[in-house]
């Protein structure tokens, strides 16, 4: 009881010192939280801390993440396992269960700062441009999944996975492979392919993409003067500011904006009971997702101030707990080369497709790469790809494409991953 308390605390406690060391320094910022808090729970669940399971209990939790306690306390009585592993099985209840309900919560958090409407009706380049990024993206999904089904297992889920993240980022990364039960060291493994090979992509677009765009695709033209962008930098730039969320205001405000969310996770896990058992998280997660969105209509909830931080701050806390599970020893094997190969060629595959594209449609070549950052990266990364190409006005193309990928990547991620199973 004493470890479970223990372990719980860890998970909910380290993100705030995350989040607090980023804020102080310029360096840690740069990573980022979430990256920070993977490679924290690489490192706690990889270093013998965790109980060690024997090869009886690995046999019969084949397939599921935790033993049910009656069966639990069966086994145990009867000597078939261990203290050790009755230990870990506590572990591994309590992974899964606060893994099981901070998604749902944080992902109408994240939607209900969005100002959908306003985003509509900005950038008609950019949406041009997200348009080509889908089909762009879509092409090498099924392509990917063609070549390699036959080589990684549940192809079907990391396809939709990989559509989430690269429409709305970890957000929707986590909250498709939530959905579709996907193994916590397949989630790992593909996010940590996607973090390595994305940071090739973005030194790229941060140094010689403009210059090497700028010699076959149409130069920017500036076509939003009218708009007044100071309130577009601002809300993009304080994505990642967490001040203020522990005033007296700031609790009572966010406080109101959790007990929506879990009101709209209720509603959401009500929902699920009419369908089939198989169907229930899916349903959650796409049912979650259309209230967060309808909700962000409303003034008085859009107005929460630091709902999108209080979302993030539960996606940090996924991302330890999910990281934690993972079995370093067994991730790094040739037998995921595959793996590694579909991710790669998502990444730079859909790149360099969606580049075609803009040359044909005549996109220009700002606008095209603000177009990638905010899907590959999420809407944070806008300013500072905007900044490195001296072109602010940019912003406005990137936050709206990163909005929609945010709200539209949970759909099309899920859609995608069951379209590509039943084919």
């Amino acid at each position: 009881m004493l470890a479970t308390i223990l372990l719980t605390l860890f998970y909910f406690l380290t993100p705030v010192l995350i989040i607090y060391l980023c804020h102080k320094s310029k360096t840690l910022n740069k990573i980022g939280a979430v990256v920070l808090a993977y490679s924290i729970g690489l490192i706690f669940g990889n270093t013998g801390i965790f109980p060690k399971a024997s090869l009886a209990y690995k046999n019969l939790l084949t397939g599921r993440v935790s033993l049910p306690k009656a069966e639990l306390e069966q086994l145990f009585s009867n000597g078939i396992i261990s203290v050790n592993d009755v230990s870990l099985n506590h572990i591994y209840s309590t992974q899964d269960l606060i893994m099981t309900i901070v998604i749902p919560i944080a992902i109408p958090l994240l939607l209900f700062s969005l100002d959908v409407k306003r985003w509509l009706k900005l950038a008609k380049e950019a949406f041009k441009s997200l348009i080509l990024a889908m089909v762009s993206l879509l092409i090498v999904i099924f392509l990917g999944y063609f070549l390699f089904r036959g080589y990684i297992s549940e192809s079907w889920k990391i396809s939709g996975m990989l559509v989430g993240i690269y429409t709305g980022g970890t957000p929707n990364l986590a909250a498709i492979a939530t959905a579709l039960d996907v193994n916590p060291n397949t989630f790992i493994l593909t996010h940590t392919y996607d973090l390595v090979l994305g940071a090739i992509c973005l030194l790229f677009l941060l140094t010689v993409a403009q210059r090497l765009l700028n010699t076959f695709l149409p130069h920017f033209h500036e076509s939003h003067k009218h708009i007044n962008l100071k309130g577009l930098v601002a809300e993009s730039e304080g994505v990642d500011n967490y001040l203020g969320m522990l005033t007296k205001k700031g609790v009572a405000q966010l406080l109101k904006a959790l007990g929506l969310s879990i009101l709209i996770f209720a509603s959401g896990g009500a929902l699920s009971l009419v369908v089939p058992k198989d169907a229930q998280m899916v349903t959650v997660i796409l049912a979650i997702t259309t209230l967060g969105l309808l909700l962000s209509m409303i003034k008085a909830i859009n107005n929460i101030d630091k709902s999108f931080q209080l979302g993030m701050y539960l996606i940090i806390v996924f991302s330890l707990v999910v990281s934690s599970m993972a079995n370093l020893n067994a991730m790094f094997r040739i037998d995921f080369l595959h793996l590694f190969l579909f991710v790669a060629l998502v990444v730079f595959g859909s790149m360099i497709i969606h580049i075609i594209l803009s040359w044909i449609f005549k996109v220009d070549s700002d606008t095209t790469i603000i177009t990638i950052t905010a899907l590959t990266y999420s809407p944070p990364f806008v300013p500072v790809v905007a900044g490195a190409l001296k072109n602010k006005e940019l912003i406005i193309s990137g936050i709206t494409v990163g909005i929609l990928g945010y709200a539209f990547g949970n759909y099309a991620g899920v859609f995608i991953a069951y379209l590509l199973k039943g084919l």
